[in-house]
């Protein structure tokens, strides 16, 4: 059996493992946080390098993508080096593939959509996914610089994101690992940025920062999000949120992140190297993979 971990600085509350059989492929995905112990984490990197097919790296990015241009980020980078043989996904492949595809791939559920307003809470990390919402909203809003940098502007359009982030990336690049980790716990905040939640129809992007800031009153809402567990779709459900679209499959109740699924799938592929956009979006295609599209009220 194929072995896919990915390895988070996030809570170890959320631990995942199933197995999972593409095509015929067993596969043992597992999800392991360490509650932001970052030496744990890297300790954990270097014993299972070369032992296990595929890491995913949570919690953090490695790369950060604009166009075609990658920015590295310096402090997770350091939590990773010394790897050598097994491949490293942080789900940047998924998030330009997947996550872009959304609502073509979730059509046959979904049907046709369209929103009058959608609410970004960061998209300096999916940008494949806003480009997707921007796609099916008459009006998108990014709150990159109000949730991640306590910058109280909000940025309207992807155009004028892109504006700022080829700004700001230089710069983000060289933040230290408390700028770039956003906690281990997922716990709930105190609301905040109200406005843009209450506003918008559409919710699009990591549930751990939209959970940080989201008011009592979703109703009506359709979110799309990543990792998701039970719990978090029961907080979903009982704030009034409509449809909730996980990007990546569920199993056994649980949708991984990017990350851990691009770790399953670079497992699958059997390559000894991460996968391209072109490979991913091809085993996308071969394996059927699709969104998770619920009606929760």
């Amino acid at each position: 059996m194929k072995r896919a971990v990915g390895i988070s600085l996030g809570s170890s509350k959320r631990d995942k493992s199933v197995a999972v059989n593409l095509n015929g492929v067993e596969i043992q995905v597992e999800r392991i946080g360490t509650d932001g112990d970052m030496a744990k984490a890297r300790q954990m990197y270097l014993d299972l390098d070369g032992k296990v097919d595929a890491f995913g790296v949570g919690g953090v990015d490695l790369y950060l993508r604009l166009d075609q241009r990658e920015y590295p980020l310096h402090a997770a980078l350091k939590l990773v080096s010394g790897v050598k043989q097994t491949p490293l996904c942080d789900g940047r492949g998924l998030k330009h593939t997947l996550e872009r595809r959304v609502f073509q791939l979730a059509k046959s559920t979904l049907g046709e959509v369209r929103f009058k307003q959608a609410f970004v809470p960061v998209a300096v990390d999916r940008l494949g996914l806003a480009e997707a919402v921007g796609e099916v909203s008459d009006r998108i809003v990014s709150g990159d610089l109000m949730v991640a940098l306590g910058v109280p502007i909000p940025l309207y359009g992807i155009p004028a994101f892109k504006r700022v982030a080829r700004v700001m990336l230089p710069i983000v690049s060289h933040f230290p690992m408390s700028m770039i980790f956003y906690g281990s716990d997922g716990a709930e905040h105190e609301p905040k940025y109200v406005k843009y939640f209450e506003e918008s129809d559409l919710i699009a992007g990591d549930f751990l920062f939209m959970r940080k800031y989201m008011p009592k009153n979703l109703a009506g809402k359709t979110v799309v999000t990543n990792t998701t567990t039970e719990d978090n779709i029961a907080l979903l459900k009982e704030r009034g949120v409509k449809t909730v679209i996980t990007t990546t499959p569920r199993y056994d109740g649980r949708s991984f992140g990017t990350n851990t699924t691009e770790a399953m799938l670079t497992a699958y592929a059997g390559k000894g190297r991460r996968l391209t956009d072109d490979e991913l979006n091809g085993l996308i295609d071969e394996l059927g993979l699709k969104p998770n599209v619920m009606q929760l009220n």
